[in-house]
């Protein structure tokens, strides 16, 4: 499996300045994202502005993001972080913004009919996509 860089992940976010290292983006999760990291990596996902509070309201409640000023928690910094990521491989994985968006917003039998998007809302579910995509990738049976 090829790592997806730091730098790649902090681009869907459009953090700067990027991170060169997983552990600056561990320290910067653990800090707090900002909420504009977590904007950016739904605006590039989504189409729709009602796609996108969708997925941005399944990572922080409506009422949660809204109270927030700069900075998400940690949990929520993990939750952005994790969608980046994934859309980050899927991106890598497909070399196209659209052909990975509708990669992970289109049902797959492999993981049981359910979105890719919607299956990497926990940390085992984007492994499990993570593991899809590599699979696509090295053209192994998916």
């Amino acid at each position: 499996m090829l790592p997806i860089s730091p730098e790649q992940i902090a681009a869907v976010m459009a953090l700067a300045p990027s991170p060169h290292s997983f552990a600056e983006l561990d320290d910067l999760v653990a800090q707090g994202l900002p909420k504009t990291a977590l904007k950016a990596s739904v605006d590039r996902i989504c189409q729709s502005s009602e796609e996108r509070n969708k997925l941005l309201y399944k990572i922080v409640p409506e009422a949660t993001y809204k109270r927030r000023r700069e900075k998400l928690s940690a949990e929520e910094s993990g939750r952005a972080e994790r969608l980046a990521r994934i859309y980050a491989t899927a991106q890598y994985v497909w070399q196209s913004d659209v052909d990975a968006q509708e990669f992970l917003q289109t049902a797959h039998p492999m993981l049981q009919g359910r979105t890719p998007l919607e299956v990497s809302l926990t940390e085992l579910g984007a492994r499990r996509v993570e593991e899809l995509l590599w699979k696509l990738f090295y053209g192994l049976a998916a």
